[in-house]
């Protein structure tokens, strides 16, 4: 009788913590205020892409596609000088929690400083970070090919 009883409170207990985890499925957070460093991204921000001319000399900026991911959407823009990369920025990206916030904050200024010095969406992905990274790929190609 001692077992089965131990048995029921032990799966009661197994099913009561499965429902009670939250994933990071809740999607991203609003508010995008775009620089040169990852900020928090959300479906408000602008999904456009565009490619404008800036009072800078010869440089323009990019803006690529969003890029769809399991985790929430992810959106990179260029700025160009001269046909090189001088600066990158991530409009969007999934921010949806704190894990979501720990594996981006991490993930991002490495895939920018690759994508610089690589001038091309020939980059390597972030082990720990392969959703955001296939999303930032995705979306950097769309704003290479806008900005030929």
């Amino acid at each position: 009788m001692k077992r089965i009883v131990l048995w029921f409170l032990g799966t009661a207990s197994a099913v009561a913590l499965m429902f009670g985890y939250h994933t990071s499925t809740s999607g991203p957070q609003a508010v995008i205020p775009q620089t040169s460093t990852p900020q928090a991204g959300g479906e408000g921000a602008a999904s456009v892409p565009t490619a404008a001319p800036s009072s800078a000399g010869g440089s323009s900026t990019v803006t690529g596609d969003v890029a769809q991911t399991q985790w929430g959407p992810v959106q990179v823009q260029l700025t160009l000088q001269s046909g090189k990369i001088t600066a990158v920025s991530v409009p969007q990206y999934p921010n949806g929690n704190r894990r979501d916030g720990e594996i981006n904050d991490y993930a991002l200024p490495i895939l920018i400083n690759e994508t610089v010095q690589a001038q091309s969406a020939d980059i390597d992905m972030v082990s720990g970070a392969t959703v955001t990274s296939d999303g930032y790929i995705r979306s950097l190609q769309s704003a290479l090919d806008q900005a030929k």
